[in-house]
C-alpha cells in the first residue's frame, strides 16, 4: 500500500524528499569528520566542552541516518515513520545532555584546567560556517514536506553552530586569556540546550 502511495507520490514533493537524503548523507559525511576530530582533540586538550561538542556531532550523526531511513523506499509518504523518526531524533538530545552536564559540573568543582587546542578552535570556526546552512536547507525543506523529523535534524545543525560558536569564545578565552572555567560552562551551555530542543523536537515544534 505505501510502495503505491509513493508511486503517486507529487513529483514536488518526491523531489523534496531526494533533497532531505542528500543533506543528511551530506551532515553525515561531515559529522563523522567533525566528531573524531573533535573528541581525539579534546582528549588531548582535557576539554570537556571540546568532546561534549564531538559526542554532539556523533549524535547528529545518527540522526542524519534516521532521516535517511525515513526518506527510503515505502517509508517516504509513511506517517508513522515519520513518527519514529521524529522521536529518535529527539531522543539524541536527551542522550548527550547527562554527560556533558556531569563532566561540566566535575570541571568546575574540581579546578581542571584544560590546555589550549589550536585544532578545536580551527574545527568550531569551520562548524560556525558550515552548521547553519545546512541547517537552515533542511529546515525550508522539512517545512515543505511537513517532516518535524526534517526540520528537527535541521535544527540540531544550527544548534550544532551556536554551540561551536560557544566552544570558540571558550576555547580562545583558554588559549588567550588562561580563563580555563569557560571549558566547563560551555559544557554546561551544551546541556541545557540540548534538553530544551529535545523537548521540542519530541513535540514536533520544529516545523512551527
Amino acid at each position: 500500500m505505501e510502495a503505491a502511495q509513493v508511486a503517486h507520490a507529487s513529483p514536488e514533493y518526491l523531489r523534496l524528499a531526494r533533497q532531505a537524503k542528500l543533506l543528511s548523507w551530506a551532515s553525515l559525511g561531515y559529522m563523522a569528520l567533525e566528531g573524531l576530530v573533535a573528541i581525539v582533540a579534546g582528549i588531548a586538550a582535557g576539554s570537556i566542552a571540546l568532546i561534549g561538542f564531538g559526542l554532539d556531532s556523533a549524535i547528529e550523526g545518527f540522526a542524519s541516518v534516521v532521516i535517511v531511513w525515513r526518506f527510503t523506499g515505502s517509508r517516504t509518504l509513511s506517517h508513522q515513520a515519520e513518527e519514529r523518526a521524529q522521536k529518535l531524533v529527539a531522543l539524541q538530545f536527551f542522550i548527550l545532555a547527562p554527560y556533558v552536564g556531569v563532566e561540566g559540573i566535575r570541571a568546575l568543582i574540581n579546578g581542571s584546567h584544560p590546555e589550549e587546542s589550536l585544532v578545536g578552535i580551527a574545527l568550531a570556526a569551520s562548524s560556525v560556517v558550515v552548521m547553519p546552512l545546512l541547517g537552515r536547507a533542511k529546515q525550508r525543506i522539512g517545512s515543505r514536506l511537513g517532516s518535524s523529523a526534517t526540520a528537527s535534524e535541521g535544527k540540531q545543525n544550527l544548534l550544532c553552530a551556536y554551540l561551536a560558536a560557544a566552544l570558540l569564545v571558550g576555547l580562545l578565552g583558554n588559549a588567550i586569556f588562561g580563563a580555563w572555567w569557560l571549558d566547563p560552562l560551555v559544557a554546561l551551555f551544551i546541556a541545557v540546550v540540548a534538553v530544551q530542543e529535545g523537548r521540542e523536537a519530541w513535540r514536533g515544534d520544529a516545523c512551527c
